[in-house]
């Protein structure tokens, strides 16, 4: 390999390496490089490790249960990793959630709409939308690990124990990531470009190969589940359809809050399709 092709090597693996940490600091809190910020072109493409950083949130969420669940009780363990995933994220995605349904609850109009999307106070829709989102997604944690069945007779490997949690946990996390990679890849951003926090994420699509790998990073962690389980990828992905057209319908497109509702959605429908799937289907 010649000398040039070498440097081009390390170039580009540099490059790819400052966008998957864009991606992470878009994202999450997690601390990242200082040589990285919010550079357009690389946040233009950061949408295809979007289902990567769900990996590190499933990842630091999964710790933060498995720790809890082993010196206190399952209800408990499942606050923390739940707590766990607001502080690596932020609450970025429950922040648009609220947002959307202050918005569309409160909103007849197109620019109305968008007016409170882009109020910082939570009203009453976002209250009670919030609460929603994480009284449920608890409860359908909570169902989760009475479904792993080396609980009846435990090894001393709490991540064999659990690996079906763990794995429901990962492919919730990188699947609803994948979902607003999808929107942002076949709908029309709508929020005024000046000021709308996701314009660099909508001023270039991906190319065939980013959204590709997009798609892998969405759909591997499924390779420890039975394969019944891709029968959840239907409501999720038809969720995701029909809050497109509707944020299509009212505004035209979608926003970063629309992102991030579908997100949260997202999560909460592969949950309990799990669910559904594991007590009538496997």
């Amino acid at each position: 390999m010649s000398e040039i092709s070498k440097q081009d090597q390390k170039s580009g693996i540099r490059n790819e390496l400052q966008i998957f940490f864009t991606a992470v600091m878009f994202l999450t809190r997690l601390p990242v490089p200082k040589n990285v910020d919010h550079s357009p072109e690389y946040l233009e493409k950061s949408p295809k490790y979007f289902p990567l950083v769900g990996w590190i949130v499933a990842g630091l969420s999964v710790l933060a249960f498995l720790v809890f669940v082993r010196y206190t009780s399952s209800d408990i363990a499942i606050i923390a990793s739940m707590i766990a995933g607001l502080l690596t994220t932020g609450a970025f995605h429950e922040d648009g959630f609220a947002d959307v349904c202050d918005a569309f609850g409160g909103g007849w109009t197109k620019e109305k709409i968008l007016q409170i999307m882009k109020d910082s106070r939570i009203g009453a829709y976002g209250a009670m939308g919030i609460w929603i989102v994480l009284t449920s997604k608890f409860f359908l944690l909570k169902e989760l690990p009475q479904y792993t069945p080396d609980l009846t007779h435990p090894t001393t490997n709490i991540f064999y124990n659990y690996r079906f949690f763990i794995a429901v946990i990962f492919s919730a996390h990188s699947l609803s990531r994948l979902m607003p990679v999808w929107v942002i890849q076949y709908s029309t951003y709508v929020t005024n470009p000046e000021v709308g926090k996701s314009k660099p994420l909508t001023t270039k699509k991906l190319s065939t190969a980013s959204f590709m790998l997009a798609n892998i990073f969405g759909l591997l962690p499924f390779i420890w589940l039975s394969w019944q389980f891709l029968f959840a990828l239907i409501p999720v992905s038809y969720l995701t359809y029909e809050l497109t057209r509707y944020f299509q319908k009212w505004i035209g497109g979608y926003t970063g809050d629309c992102l991030g509702a579908i997100q949260q959605v997202s999560e909460l429908i592969f949950y309990l399709a799990v669910l559904v799937i594991w007590r009538f289907v496997v």
